[in-house]
């Protein structure tokens, strides 16, 4: 009986819920019904235009109650004269006593070709405005319409827009645009910029490199800032490349019809026997430089004068340490073999006084000297991790290796007898050095830069020495640049003189690889007893050519080392 009681009562409980869900529904459905009705009778809320907003869209876009139209590039604005006074051009037009104060029409002519109608409309507009919105591609039209109107708020807007936008493609532009307008705050990033990703990025983009100018080109090989990835080598044919790229503006190395051309002359070199130590793509320039048959230097030529200062602040003391480098600039005959004989002559010198224990690399010499006269090195560090290397090259008897483990830079001065190199003897050698180490992020911009002082470091053979602990913020990928000087750098004023014809050479200190050098020889020696000296061709050249120059021809025995 009580099951039956509660069963009744359960049913009864959701009939009565049933309804009263019924109920709410349509109570919901009609009074939904009812508000809709109320919304339609009601009228509708409105956004207001802000102030800044209506004057924009009132007085200049719609040139409501213009007092003064301003023509420029075939285009007209109806503007007014109290909102244009913002700028100081436009203030002392209206405001002294020129023809335009009185009038209610001002022609301007504009000669700076990078300002455009757009530029113009956007800062005409951002007089009425709060704010403005500018484009990368836009923003050196801007940047020139607003220096010509002395804004200088646009001017420091569009400084930040470059800043932020630096890139391979952007930094000319803005470098340039920087020197043409007076913005030195984007003119020394774009520099700094330009100091970190010259050799890491240009020499693989030649259709950019043939924009950088010889006035930027020429500041940047000075700098001893410039991160030089690998050895001063590597400037050098960055250098070969550039100047060859401008002097031959239509070739195009990434043109696949000039790339298979370029291949198949490699192919007939190497055919013929010769050796031109370079990919395919810089087989051309290497064809036009070599082929050349005046004694000359090509700094010398009417073509190559213009690059002098550029080769000028090249440190070429620091490419006659390398075999190999030595062959492929000897052939090249690019620089004067005047500064490469005084550069052998210097570092001949200096390996005496070092034999004979009387290094005199100064460790009072100041700044400026050192950083005039240090050897340039660089490197990437894309992970992190134990890392080791060292760069080729001669280094006056010191094998100096670069370590990083963790979080420490330490250098070493290696000294194995099992190691094959031309070493010191010396129980201590002296040198002096400075670290500088950039973290970069995907745009190639510098995050974070640590940079030690200059130091003067005396170390016994295989002693290991830390050079910097670095901060936690600089974080992979890693540029790392090194200044370091091993002896007394010889005073550099022979480059002021770029001789006009090389038969003022022949009274210097020739080497002995020269002796007996007066006709062509091979680029490659055809015989091993051939690589140390040429003595002459069969035939003699003929009267009306020219006389070939001599080329340095040696074997072909060469270990590059590069131990990371």
């Amino acid at each position: 009986m009580g099951q039956i009681m509660g069963s009744m009562q359960s049913n009864v409980a959701e009939v009565f819920g049933s309804r009263r869900k019924r109920k709410r529904s349509t109570d919901s459905l009609n009074g939904k019904d009812e508000q809709a009705q109320l919304d339609a009778t009601l009228p509708k809320k409105k956004k207001l235009l802000t102030t800044t907003q209506y004057i924009y869209k009132a007085l200049f876009k719609e040139q409501k109650n213009s007092d003064v139209a301003v023509m420029a590039l075939d285009k007209v604005w109806h503007l007014h004269k109290v909102y244009l006074s913002q700028s100081p051009y436009f203030y002392t037009m209206f405001n002294g006593t020129w023809r335009e104060a009185k009038q209610n029409f001002v022609q301007i002519t504009i000669l700076d070709e990078r300002i455009t109608v757009a530029s113009l409309d956007a800062v005409f507009g951002s007089m009425y405005s709060d704010e403005i919105e500018i484009e990368p591609a836009d923003v050196i039209p801007v940047l020139a319409t607003a220096t010509l109107f002395h804004l200088d708020g646009i001017i420091d807007k569009c400084s930040e827009v470059m800043v932020d936008t630096l890139s391979p493609e952007t930094a000319i532009q803005y470098y340039e645009a920087a020197c043409q307008y007076g913005v030195v705050g984007v003119k020394k990033s774009t520099f700094q910029w330009f100091q970190i990703n010259l050799l890491s990025i240009y020499s693989k983009q030649p259709n950019l490199l043939r924009l950088i100018s010889i006035e930027l080109m020429s500041a940047l090989t000075a700098s001893h800032d410039l991160y030089v990835m690998q050895t001063e080598f590597s400037l050098y044919t960055l250098l070969r490349t550039w100047m060859f790229l401008r002097l031959h503006p239509e070739y195009d190395p990434e043109d696949p019809v000039q790339r298979a051309e370029a291949l198949k002359t490699q192919e007939r070199l190497v055919n013929a026997g010769v050796d031109t130590h370079t990919p395919s793509v810089d087989v051309v320039q290497w064809t036009y430089f070599t082929s050349r048959m005046e004694e000359r230097s090509f700094l010398a030529t009417p073509e190559g004068q213009p690059y002098i200062p550029v080769f000028q602040r090249l440190r070429t003391q620091y490419l006659t340490n390398h075999y190999m480098d030595l062959k492929i600039i000897y052939n090249d005959n690019i620089i004067p073999k005047e500064w490469l004989y005084r550069h052998i002559h210097s570092h001949w010198d200096a390996l005496l006084r070092i034999d004979h224990s009387q290094e005199d690399c100064a460790m009072q010499m100041d700044n400026d000297q050192f950083f005039e006269n240090c050897m340039r090195c660089g490197r990437m560090l894309l992970e992190p991790g134990y890392q080791k290397w060292r760069w080729t090259g001669f280094n006056f008897g010191m094998d100096l290796i670069l370590i990083m483990d963790s979080r420490r830079l330490n250098i070493r001065r290696h000294h194995r007898h099992e190691h094959e190199r031309v070493l010191s003897l010396q129980t201590r050698r002296k040198f002096m050095v400075r670290t500088t180490v950039t973290s970069i992020n995907a745009r190639r911009q510098p995050v974070f830069t640590q940079t030690s002082e200059i130091r003067s470091l005396s170390l016994e053979k295989n002693e290991e020495v830390p050079l910097m602990v670095l901060d936690p913020k600089l974080v992979h990928p890693l540029l790392i640049s090194i200044n370091m000087l091993v002896v007394m750098p010889p005073s550099q004023s022979f480059k002021e003189i770029v001789p006009l014809s090389e038969e003022t050479t022949t009274s210097l200190s020739i080497p002995i690889s020269e002796i007996g050098a007066d006709s062509e020889r091979p680029l490659t020696p055809s015989s091993a007893d051939d690589s140390a000296v040429f003595i002459g061709d069969s035939e003699p050249s003929t009267p009306s050519s020219p006389a070939p120059r001599p080329r340095i021809a040696w074997s072909a025995s060469e270990t590059d080392e590069m131990a990371c």
